[in-house]
C-alpha cells in the first residue's frame, strides 16, 4: 500500500507539502526525519511531520485519473529522526501561537544542514546531441559555436550531468550554457550532493585498559627509555581520564607533549579508544580548567533546592520563579537542581540570555557534569553546532547549556528547564518565528511533564503576576551568600553637578572622586553606559540638520576609532562629513556620549589607570570577549567601561565601585516597558559591586533622579516598583493585564504601505465589539527601516483567544486583498514596539 508524508520545507512558507514515500524508503521515513524533496525542478530540504497510508484529500479526485502525480521523497538525511514526537508537537504549537510559517519554525528547531548541499546540474537533451553532431560536421565555426561544441562534447564524453560551477573554468561556458538552455538543447535541475566534512580523530582513555607496559618500544632496554615511556603514558592517562576527558588527537599531542607514535601504540594496546568526528575550530569546548565550586548552601538555597527536588519527585508539570537578589547564589541552586534531575535519570536544559554568557555557564556546568554537557547557540560554526546537536539527540549529552534556541534541544526524558535572567528581552526572537524562549520553555515543560525554574533578581512583571495569581510558585532568596551586604547605592543629580562645575561632562565630580579612591586602594571599577560608539548624533550648528541613515529614519552614530558614521540597524556606513550635506556649513558637531567617548574621557582623567572597553564594537569574536573579560578578572585592568554586556551574569570579586552614566537614557523611549527596563538594568549592574570580601558602592548619574524606577532600583526594592508599575499597566490595559500584538505593514513604496494600512483598518474596525481594540494605523517609531516604510497597529485584548482569532483572520484578509505575506509582520506578545 502506498504511503504519504506531510513535509514542512525549511523555507518561509505558510503551508506544508505532501510527498509519496518510495518503497525503498518505507522503513526509513518516520516523523521527525529530515528529507530532501523535489519542488519545481529544485531540491529542497524539510522535516517529516506525519506519515500516513491515506491519500491526501486534495488528490483523491485526480490521483486515480492520472491528472495529478504526487512526487516522491528523494533522500532521507538522518539514520534516526532528528525530532521526536514531543518536539514536533511543540513546533506545531509555536507555529500556531506565534502565527509563524511552519518552515520557519522547524528550521529554527533543526541542526545546521552539513550533510548535503543543493547543486544545479546540466543534462544534454536529444536536441543537444543533434546540435553536437551538427557542430562537429561544420568546417568553419564561430567563436560562440566553438564554445558550444566544447561544452556539449565535454558532457557527451563524460556521460553524466555537469555541475554548473564547472562552467566558470570554461571560457564563455556560462553564456553558452544559457543559449543552449533557451533552445532546449540542455536541461537544468537541482540535486542533493553529499558535502564532505573535515574530520578529526578524538582520543579517549579506555577505563578497562591493561596496566602500563613500561617500555617505550619493544626493543628498548628497561632503563631510561622505558621510564620515559611510562611517564609519557601516565601523562596521557592523567589528561584524558582526570583532567579533560576525550580530546582531539592534535590537542592531546600538544597538552601531553608526546609523539603520535606513542598514541598509536597505546591504541593498539587497547589503552585508548578513538573515533572520528567533524572537526571543530573551537578548542575551548575541550577546555575544562574551571574547578567545580563546592559552596555550602545557606537556608534560602537549601529551601529552593528542596522545592525543586519535590517537584521532580512528583513527576508532573511545575513552574517556579526563583526571585533572588543579585549575589544570592542562584547558580548554586541551578547546579544542584540539574544534579537532582540527573540522579533521577532525567535530562536538563539551561538557558542563558546572551551568547557571551554561554562560555561562563558552560564551564561551570562542565566542571560539575563533565562530558554530559553540550553547549548550543547560533554563533557556533555549523559543523560544531551539528556535532553537539547530535550528541544530545543520541543521548550522549544529558545537560544542554545555550541561548533561546536551546529550548528546542532534542533531549529525551526532559526533567528540568532553567531560564536564567528570565526577564531579559533577548529571549524574544525579533525575526520569524517570533517566539519567546521563556514562554516556549514553559510550554515544552507542560508537554513533557517537566519542571521549569525561572530565575531573576528583577523578574518580568508578567512572571511575577503569575505568582500572585497562583500559576507559578515563588521561591525567595533575600540575602547574599556568606552574609555579604548589598552594595550601597547613591544617586548623583547631574543638574546639581552642572551648577557646581559648569561643565557638561558625562563623568560627575562625585564619580571622578570615587574612581580616584578605587585606584588608590587597588580595587576595580565598572562603568556602564548603554550607548555604543563615540557620539549618537551629528548635527549642523547652522541649519540644525542631523545626519541620518539613507535607509532608516535614525541618526548615524559616530565611531571615532573607525572614522565612520554607522547605522546600528541596517549597517549603512559613510565617512565622517566635514560640511553639512544640507546647507554646506562647516559647523558640524557631535552630540551625546557613547561608550567609546566615555573610555576616551576616562583615559584623559586617569592616564595612569589600565582601562578596557566591552561592547559589540570591541568584541566581534568569542576570543576577543574572553581576552577582555579575562584581563579584568585577573586584575590586569583597573576600569572596565561597557554597555549592558557588563551588567549581568559576571562575578568579579575585586569590583567595589559601579558607575552608571546616563541612567535615565531609556526613560525617554516611547515604550510602556521603559520604566521596567530601566529598573532591571540598574538593579542588575548594581549587583556587580561588592561580591567579594570588600563592600561595594554604586553611583547612579541621572537628570531625573525623582523617577520611581531610579529610586526603587537604588533601594533594590522590587516589590515597591512592582506595585507602582502594575497600577499603570492595569489602568492602560497593558501586559500582564491584557494580551498584546503588534501588526506591522511595510514596503519600499510608501503608497503601498499606506494603502494596505487603510485596508487593514477596515478589517480591524468591527473587532472592538468582540473585545479586541486596535490602535492605529500610525507610523512606526522607526518609520523607515532598511529602506522600507512602516506603519503599525497595536492590538489589545483582555482575552487571548479573541486576540488570536483576530490575528488569524488578518492572514486570510491579506490573502483575499492580495497583500503580500512579506509585507505583514505579526508579532505576538511583543517586547519591542520599534
Amino acid at each position: 500500500m502506498p504511503r504519504y508524508c506531510e513535509v514542512a520545507l525549511t523555507v518561509p512558507l505558510r503551508t506544508t507539502f505532501t510527498y509519496a514515500v518510495p518503497e525503498a524508503l518505507a522503513d526509513v521515513v518516520q516523523p521527525g526525519c529530515r528529507v530532501a524533496v523535489p519542488l519545481r525542478n529544485r531540491v529542497m530540504f524539510g522535516v517529516v511531520l506525519d506519515v500516513t497510508d491515506r491519500l491526501p484529500a486534495f488528490a483523491k479526485d485526480d490521483f486515480g485519473s492520472g491528472k495529478l502525480k504526487i512526487k516522491e521523497i528523494a533522500h532521507v538525511l538522518d539514520p534516526q529522526p532528528a525530532l521526536n514526537a514531543k518536539l514536533i508537537e511543540l513546533g506545531r504549537w509555536v507555529g500556531s501561537y506565534y502565527l509563524a510559517p511552519p518552515g520557519d519554525v522547524f528550521r529554527a528547531m533543526l541542526p545546521p544542514l552539513t550533510e548535503l548541499r543543493a547543486e544545479r546540474i546540466l543534462r544534454i537533451t536529444p536536441a543537444g546531441r543533434e546540435r553536437l553532431a551538427e557542430l562537429s560536421s561544420m568546417q568553419n565555426r564561430s567563436e560562440m559555436e566553438v564554445t558550444e561544441h566544447a561544452l556539449l562534447e565535454l558532457m557527451e564524453i563524460e556521460g553524466e550531468p555537469l555541475a554548473m560551477r564547472r562552467l566558470k573554468k570554461l571560457p564563455g561556458g556560462e553564456a553558452a550554457a544559457a543559449r543552449l538552455l533557451r533552445r532546449g538543447q540542455l536541461e537544468a535541475e537541482e540535486v542533493a550532493r553529499s558535502r564532505k566534512s573535515r574530520m578529526q580523530k578524538i582520543i579517549a582513555w579506555n577505563p578497562a585498559a591493561p596496566p602500563a607496559s613500561g617500555a617505550a618500544f619493544e626493543n628498548d632496554t628497561p632503563t631510561r627509555n622505558s621510564s620515559r615511556g611510562a611517564a609519557a603514558e601516565e601523562r596521557v592517562r592523567r589528561i584524558l581520564a582526570e583532567e579533560t576527558g576525550p580530546l582531539p588527537l592534535k590537542l592531546l599531542l600538544e597538552r601531553a607533549a608526546v609523539s603520535r607514535m606513542l598514541v598509536e601504540r597505546m591504541l593498539k594496546q587497547g589503552k585508548l579508544n578513538a573515533w572520528e568526528e567533524i572537526a571543530t575550530s573551537e578548542d575551548d569546548f575541550f577546555d575544562s580548567d574551571y574547578s567545580a565550586p563546592a559552596n555550602v548552601l545557606n537556608a534560602d538555597q537549601e529551601h529552593a533546592v528542596g522545592e525543586i527536588t519535590a517537584w521532580l519527585d512528583r513527576g508532573g508539570f511545575a513552574v517556579g520563579l526563583l526571585h533572588g537578589v543579585t549575589g544570592s547564589g542562584k547558580t548554586e541552586v541551578y547546579l544542584r537542581g540539574v544534579r537532582e534531575a540527573l540522579d533521577r535519570g532525567r535530562t536538563a536544559i539551561v538557558l542563558v540570555p546572551e551568547i557571551a554568557l554561554t562560555l561562563w555557564a558552560g564551564r561551570i556546568f562542565r566542571a560539575w557534569f563533565g562530558n554530559q554537557v553540550a553547549v548550543l547557540h547560533s554563533a557556533l560554526p555549523d559543523a560544531e553546532r551539528s556535532r553537539e546537536w547530535w550528541r544530545v539527540r543520541r543521548g550522549e549529552a544529558k545537560v544542554v547549556v545555550g541561548t533561546r534556541s536551546a529550548v528546542f534541544a532534542p533531549v529525551s526524558n526532559l526533567g528540568l528547564i532553567i531560564v536564567d535572567e528570565e526577564h531579559e528581552a533577548s529571549y524574544k526572537q525579533e525575526e520569524s518565528p517570533r517566539y519567546h524562549g521563556r514562554d516556549t520553555a514553559v510550554m515544552r515543560a507542560k508537554l513533557e511533564c517537566a519542571v521549569v525554574l525561572l530565575g531573576s533578581a528583577t523578574p518580568s512583571l508578567e512572571s511575577y503576576q503569575h505568582t500572585r495569581a497562583g500559576k507559578y510558585s515563588l521561591l525567595r532568596m533575600e540575602s547574599r551568600v556568606a552574609g555579604r551586604e548589598l552594595a550601597r547605592v547613591e544617586i548623583v543629580d547631574m543638574r546639581q553637578d552642572f551648577k557646581k562645575t559648569h561643565r557638561a561632562s558625562a563623568i560627575s565630580s562625585r564619580l571622578r572622586e570615587a574612581i580616584t579612591d578605587r585606584l588608590a586602594s587597588r580595587t576595580q571599577t565598572l562603568v556602564l553606559i548603554n550607548r555604543r560608539g563615540y557620539s549618537f548624533l551629528s548635527m549642523c550648528r547652522s541649519c540644525g540638520a542631523a545626519l541620518q541613515c539613507q535607509n532608516c529614519s535614525i541618526s548615524l552614530t559616530f565611531h571615532k576609532k573607525r572614522q565612520l558614521m554607522i547605522c546600528h540597524y541596517c549597517g549603512f556606513t559613510r565617512p565622517v562629513v566635514k560640511t553639512c550635506p544640507k546647507c554646506s556649513s562647516e559647523y558640524m558637531y557631535f552630540v551625546g556620549e557613547g561608550a567609546e567617548r566615555l573610555e576616551e574621557s576616562l583615559r584623559d582623567l586617569f592616564p595612569q589607570a589600565r582601562i578596557g572597553r566591552l561592547d559589540r564594537d570591541t568584541v566581534r569574536t568569542k576570543r576577543e570577549y574572553q581576552k577582555i573579560l579575562g584581563a579584568f578578572a585577573t586584575g590586569k585592568l583597573d576600569i572596565l567601561v561597557g554597555t549592558q554586556m557588563i551588567a549581568k551574569g559576571h562575578d568579579f570579586q575585586r569590583v567595589t565601585l559601579v558607575g552608571v552614566v546616563s541612567a535615565d537614557l531609556r526613560l525617554g523611549m516611547p515604550d510602556f516597558r521603559a520604566s521596567e527596563r530601566t529598573f532591571q538594568l540598574l538593579t542588575q549592574v548594581a549587583g556587580r559591586a561588592g561580591r567579594g570580601e570588600q563592600p561595594g558602592e554604586v553611583l547612579v548619574e541621572s537628570f531625573y533622579p525623582e523617577h520611581f524606577a531610579i529610586q526603587d532600583a537604588s533601594r533594590q526594592d522590587f516589590e515597591g516598583f512592582f506595585e507602582r508599575e502594575v497600577r499603570f499597566r492595569r489602568l492602560m490595559h497593558y501586559p500582564p493585564f491584557a494580551a498584546l500584538a503588534n501588526v506591522l505593514i511595510r514596503d519600499r513604496k510608501v503608497e503601498n504601505a499606506i494603502r494596505w494600512s487603510r485596508q487593514l483598518a477596515e478589517y480591524f474596525a468591527p473587532l472592538e465589539k468582540g473585545g479586541v481594540r486596535a490602535l492605529g494605523p500610525a507610523a512606526a517609531p522607526l518609520a523607515r527601516l532598511k529602506g522600507e516604510h512602516r506603519f503599525q497597529f497595536l492590538l489589545k485584548s483582555p482575552r487571548r483567544a479573541a486576540l488570536h482569532e483576530a490575528l488569524a483572520g488578518v492572514l486570510d484578509f491579506c490573502a483575499k486583498k492580495q497583500i503580500p505575506d512579506s509585507a505583514i509582520i505579526l508579532d505576538v506578545d511583543p517586547l519591542s514596539l520599534f
